[in-house]
């Protein structure tokens, strides 16, 4: 079962280790969603199990690119011109209030 982490209203993010982490995009269609998730199994199992250096910057490099097709790294996949968060603690973003507003059960779920 996965964690629950509190999502943004907005839902481009969810909050986990204190910091804003973007969600894949929505309008992925499914099979292609789920061939990018299986490709960054694969790629972060393959970044555990290398065998030296070179095969671990190969096996990032697939991690990256399987995200990238997700949509939670690279450019946005949001049409309003609105800012990346990613990486800020939700403290220090315009999600501040929301964040806020959240119990402490949820609060804790994110890492505070």
């Amino acid at each position: 079962m996965t964690k629950a982490y509190p999502q943004t209203p907005d839902g481009r993010y969810f909050v986990a280790k204190r910091r804003l982490w973007r969600r894949s995009d929505p309008a992925l269609p499914e099979a292609e969603r789920q061939a990018a998730v299986d490709a960054l199994m694969d790629a972060r199992r393959a970044v555990r199990d290398a065998a030296d250096d070179e095969a671990r910057r190969q096996a990032r490099r697939a991690v990256d690119a399987a995200k990238q097709r997700l949509g939670e790294r690279g450019p946005v996949w949001w049409a309003d011109g609105a800012k990346d968060w990613t990486r800020f603690s939700p403290e220090n973003s315009p999600y501040a209030e929301w964040f806020a507003a959240l119990s402490t059960a949820e609060r804790t779920a994110a890492g505070f």
